[in-house]
């Protein structure tokens, strides 16, 4: 009996260095990879300024001043002035703020739900799969925007809803490759021995197979933030997001349309903060995919 559990702690231990070593590797080779470095500085530089905007800012971001309609960039409003005379740095990071939330949570519930979805298809293959699939099918025919467009005529324009439209629109990308991922690993040699042993579907998917297919979903999550990203900036930018006089990213922008021959800052900064929120994740992920790709790892 000693000697069974030795073993079984011996071999519980491995399995636990083993997942840390592979997890301290792909996070060596991502701070390592210039393109990775310089997408995950710029990203966290942002996600620190909307963290901590209300430390970084000295004016409230609905705050009107009397005498700064249309100021140029100065050290008291280094982004400039709007039309009410609101400090647009101050609006500009707690739209940034608003971008990044409303991506992050809609991307995790949308990947959380597609992965289950498509781990369970994938697994239990027969009318389950194919009803399934098809269903991922139909939500797949509907371009992500005009599916968020029409969430947001039935359910009313808000924040939550356009993080439910986002998720929504997430659910079958991630199913689908999910599927695909469980597909080619649920046959292999690993999972028949663990079916052996007498290990259940929700043990076998959640302890075997999920660490071996979750690298593309990774992937996969880091390029659909930069969609959900574009997604929440346009539902803003037609007003169907965050509501006046609360700032978001998309709003500025929409703004600052007819009032770019008075100031030129109005649209510049904003957009210079969505181009760099999009850039640094589009970094990422591409970094992320040669982290965590297999023939990296045995090339290191």
């Amino acid at each position: 009996m000693s000697t069974e559990f030795a073993r079984l702690t011996y071999k519980s231990r491995r399995e636990r260095l083993t997942r840390e070593s592979l997890f301290w590797g792909s996070l060596d080779r991502l701070v390592r990879n210039p393109q990775g470095f310089l997408g995950l500085t710029i990203l966290l530089v942002l996600v620190g300024a909307a963290v901590f905007a209300p430390a970084l800012t000295w004016h409230e971001p609905n705050a009107q001043d009397a005498t700064a309609r249309f100021l140029a960039p100065s050290w008291d409003h280094p982004f400039g002035t709007d039309e009410l005379r609101r400090d647009l740095y101050t609006r500009t990071l707690y739209g940034l703020r608003v971008s990044l939330a409303i991506s992050l949570v809609a991307v995790s519930i949308g990947a959380a739900l597609g992965i289950a979805i498509g781990f369970v298809s994938g697994y239990a293959g027969g009318w389950t799969d194919t009803i399934t699939m098809r269903l991922v099918d139909t939500l797949l025919a509907f371009p992500g925007l005009l599916s968020a467009l029409a969430i947001l005529t039935i359910l009313g324009p808000s924040l939550r809803n356009v993080a439910i439209s986002i998720a929504f629109f997430a659910v079958p990308s991630f199913a689908r490759l999910a599927r695909a991922q469980m597909l080619s690993e649920r046959n292999k040699d690993y999972v028949a021995s663990a079916r052996a042993l007498g290990a259940g579907p929700g043990r076998i998917i959640l302890r075997q197979i999920t660490p071996n297919a979750i690298a593309p979903l990774l992937t996969q999550v880091a390029l659909f933030m930069a969609s959900a990203v574009i997604v929440s900036a346009s539902l803003s930018f037609l007003g169907l997001g965050e509501r006046p006089p609360d700032p978001s990213l998309g709003g500025l922008i929409n703004t600052a349309k007819s009032n770019l021959q008075k100031a030129w800052w109005y649209a510049a900064f904003p957009g210079a903060a969505l181009a760099l929120l999009l850039l640094s994740l589009n970094l990422l992920a591409d970094a992320v995919n040669d982290a965590i790709d297999p023939y990296a790892r045995r090339r290191a």
